[in-house]
């Protein structure tokens, strides 16, 4: 799930990225039974959701008739570091996933990333390692290959160059080493990069604006002050 919103006193609007049908908005009715199905709890950002609904090509929203949670997360919602990064990432996903077609390589991606870090210690850099391969899901891969002796990422050419650009939109040296050493790792090998807050803060933001960059609806992000503060 991506993104919910009260639509009556009973029912929610939510975002769901689906491996057949892509971005689809839902009406889930909220029953206040203890034996409901389709509880306001389950709908958190980033949970995992197996559901039965009435899909119809000519709705642009659809209806959900049953829900349950599937996989059920161990951790991620119980540990402040995870959840605090599963909104951050859940807003981004919001504003990045808008077409209405499959795309099974993104969303089992996303899903076995969620998976896998759901049974790991917290890891600081794991939003930066997903934004980071997210990239090529999305069609704006950059070119983090070295450059030269001193390297600078350029968020406008989306490539490390040797110099430091004149303009604003870049990422400064210390960084963008950081950047290229964490481009190279696997999921189970973020936490072998290790860095102070404020130079992880810091790359937060760069890799928001590279976002920012491509995608022009991203805007600001909410939950960007609560992950530094979470951080710092």
């Amino acid at each position: 799930m991506l993104h919910g919103l009260k639509y009556s006193e009973n029912s929610l609007i939510v975002t769901v990225y689906t491996r057949k049908w892509g971005r689809q908005a839902y009406i889930v009715t909220i029953s206040r039974s203890r034996k409901s199905t389709s509880k306001a709890g389950m709908l958190q950002p980033l949970f995992l959701l197996n559901f039965i609904a009435y899909q119809k090509e000519t709705r642009e929203v659809q209806r959900i008739k049953e829900l349950k949670i599937q996989p059920v997360y161990q951790s991620i919602p119980f540990d402040i570091v995870k959840s605090t990064q599963a909104i951050f990432l859940a807003e981004i996903l919001y504003k990045v996933l808008r077409e209405q077609e499959s795309s099974p390589d993104t969303y089992d991606f996303i899903q076995n990333a969620l998976l896998f870090y759901d049974l790991k210690e917290a890891m600081s850099n794991f939003h930066l390692w997903f934004l980071l391969r997210l990239t090529s899901y999305v069609g704006i891969l950059p070119d983090i290959s070295r450059a030269g002796y001193e390297n600078w990422f350029d968020i406008k050419k989306g490539a490390v160059v040797p110099h430091e650009p004149a303009h604003p939109l870049s990422i400064n040296k210390e960084a963008t080493e950081v950047l290229i050493q964490l481009s190279g790792l696997k999921i189970n090998e973020i936490q072998q990069i290790k860095m102070k807050s404020t130079l992880r803060n810091y790359l937060t933001e760069k890799i928001t604006e590279y976002y920012q960059h491509h995608f022009e609806h991203l805007g600001t992000l909410k939950s960007m002050k609560v992950l530094h503060e979470v951080f710092s």
